[in-house]
């Protein structure tokens, strides 16, 4: 394979995120405490990652509205129409996997 430019890396990753983002949309029956305890982020993470790089590049981006881009929707909304309830077992799972603070 050949090197790529800076500018052809960019695109591609900007494309693989946008196809995560649309995959994550359509999978609204995965939750995020099962996002977490199995890959260690989650939706809500993505999106602060979003904004995280947005404060980055000096771009006015709030925490809402990075959550309703990587979320397809208003956070609220998506809570109110696809979240369940955690259970238990996730909840242990969930504080045993954590990152701890350093």
């Amino acid at each position: 394979m050949s090197e790529l430019t800076r500018e052809q890396q960019t695109e591609l990753e900007a494309a693989a995120f946008r196809r995560l983002v649309a995959h994550l949309r359509e999978r609204a029956d995965v939750q995020n405490i099962d996002l977490m305890n199995l890959a260690g982020f989650c939706r809500n993470c993505l999106s602060n990652w979003y904004l995280d790089a947005a404060a980055e590049a000096g771009l006015p981006v709030t925490k809402d509205q990075s959550r309703e881009h990587v979320y397809g929707m208003p956070y609220e909304d998506w809570k109110q129409q696809h979240q369940t309830q955690a259970s238990d077992a996730d909840k242990q799972a969930f504080e045993n996997n954590k990152p701890r603070a350093e």
